[in-house]
């Protein structure tokens, strides 16, 4: 890897484009390097996974809704359209980006990496996938596109934080998704340039879509952010510039929304002729749930087996969570939301919510992503008491551990303790979620199958479930033109595509 500084410039100092952060992530896309044998396995697993949670939204209200959006608009006149999850209708990319990035994201099932930035690197292959099937493109330019995007969002993601700023946390995935459709297309680096200060300038937005009264917005952000990537690379190719330096600028991202004129970060990019490989340092989730809650959901199962006497309210007298600067201030009781201990909170509310997801994770020993959210689930008398009871507390070793950069000693639990009505006190910990790659059970492609196969199972016919599977397997095999062969068609009466929500469009 090679260290890019990036620090604040006057405009007389006029940097030139070598030296700026969206030149050098331009010339990463650019760089004709061969993805090697296991990230282009990595890459075939997340497309299985996104594949698993967006099939299992399709009748969700935000997926319902942007899916109508989507269908409003006609294919594009520059190819041949992309498909859109769960039915055989095609729409212009940006607009297949869209409603298939809200499927996507709708359950906070798929993946992440956390450093000083959260992330869910994901949420690239919507946008990528959907100008790869508009533009004819194959199986092999797909895979280099996503090593692309996945690569530089991780890049981005270890060195500079947003959410220290209220940023929402988008910001890194406008650029990675515009680099990585760079990379599909073959576009010169000027023009990769040019798309990532686009994507980076329309693309950031305050956090409050993560705070106090989470709406459906959290959903249909990343994808947001998709769409407007894939726009800023049509701009680019026809000609169209960005406000350069887009992170380096006086008046830029870094100086007025970011840490200000004096800041300076070191991001780490691949050098020339090496290997993406940051794909291997993400996570998936075996969790609906926002993911420094997936190694509590797996404490929690594993307690409510060993100690059933903690799930009983009425002998519980407290629940301390001791745990990262993070997972305390954004999803704990450190967040001082209210919302978050309120049985009536939406869904995104509660899957943001560490008290109320150890809570019903102690208590019934499994996590679902339909059930362990109902509304009748949340406001069980008994869950309430107990879910009133668990606070979080930040503790510096598991900050520290989150924050570093040896993946043997980077971490996402913390300790709990649990004090009884008896003055009894459990106490456990854990460190990583059970599907990380180092806990108990990591997931590996028989697992990221299982997932899609349960998640599908009722909602997709067994052959087209084998169709996909067989699809997704042999993805460097398909030719040009191919890539429409990845969606996947529901069955008969689960999606109504003329059912959708009234709008203006």
């Amino acid at each position: 890897m090679r260290d890019h500084d990036v620090r604040v410039h006057r405009s007389e100092e006029n940097l030139p484009r070598s030296g700026q952060l969206a030149w050098a992530m331009a010339e990463v896309a650019t760089d004709p390097v061969a993805v090697e044998a296991d990230v282009q396995e990595m890459i075939i697993n997340r497309i299985i996974d996104n594949a698993s949670v967006a099939v299992a939204s399709v009748g969700r209200a935000p997926i319902v809704s942007a899916r109508a959006q989507a269908l409003s608009h006609p294919v594009s006149t520059g190819g041949s359209g992309a498909s859109i999850m769960g039915i055989d209708q095609k729409t212009s990319p940006e607009w297949a980006a869209w409603a298939n990035g809200v499927a996507v994201r709708e359950l906070d099932f798929h993946d992440t990496f956390l450093a000083a930035e959260y992330s869910h690197p994901g949420d690239n292959i919507p946008p990528i996938l959907a100008v790869g099937e508009h533009a004819g493109c194959s199986g092999h330019d797909l895979i280099r596109a996503v090593a692309t995007g996945y690569e530089l969002q991780v890049d981005l993601v270890r060195a500079i934080s947003l959410h220290a700023h209220k940023i929402d946390h988008v910001a890194h995935l406008g650029p990675s998704a515009a680099a990585g459709i760079g990379t599909l297309l073959g576009l010169d680096t000027e023009t990769v340039f040019q798309a990532i200060g686009q994507a980076l300038h329309t693309t950031t937005a305050t956090r409050q879509s993560r705070k106090g009264e989470i709406s459906t917005w959290k959903a249909h952000a990343p994808a947001f952010a998709g769409k407007m990537a894939i726009e800023a690379v049509d701009r680019a190719m026809r000609g169209q510039t960005s406000p350069v330096p887009i992170y380096e600028g006086e008046d830029g991202v870094i100086a007025w929304l970011l840490d200000g004129p004096e800041a300076r970060y070191t991001v780490p990019l691949p050098a020339p002729g090496e290997a993406k490989r940051a794909i291997l340092e993400t996570y998936t989730k075996e969790h609906s749930a926002e993911y420094q809650a997936q190694a509590w959901i797996d404490l929690a199962r594993r307690l409510h087996t060993e100690h059933p006497e903690a799930t009983d309210p009425a002998q519980v007298d407290s629940v301390l969570i001791r745990t990262s600067h993070h997972t305390h201030f954004v999803i704990g009781s450190g967040a001082n939301d209210p919302q978050k201990y309120d049985p009536s909170a939406s869904r995104e509310t509660l899957d943001h919510s560490i008290p109320y997801i150890f809570a019903v994770a102690l208590q019934d020993g499994t996590w679902h992503h339909e059930r362990s959210y109902a509304p009748e689930r949340a406001g069980r008398a008994d869950t309430v008491a107990l879910w009133q009871k668990v606070t979080t507390q930040e503790d510096p070793e598991w900050t520290r551990r989150y924050h570093s950069l040896d993946l043997k000693e980077k971490a996402f639990g913390g300790d709990v303790r649990i004090t009884l009505t008896d003055g009894t006190v459990i106490e456990d910990s854990i460190a990583v979620a059970d599907a990380h790659p180092l806990g108990a059970r990591p997931f590996a492609r028989a697992q990221y199958i299982q997932k899609f196969r349960s998640l599908a199972d009722g909602l997709v016919d067994d052959a087209e479930i084998e169709r996909f599977l067989e699809t997704a397997a042999n993805l460097p095999e398909l030719t040009a033109g191919e890539l429409g062969r990845l969606n996947i068609r529901t069955a008969t009466g689960v999606v109504d595509p003329a059912a959708g929500p009234k709008g203006l469009l």
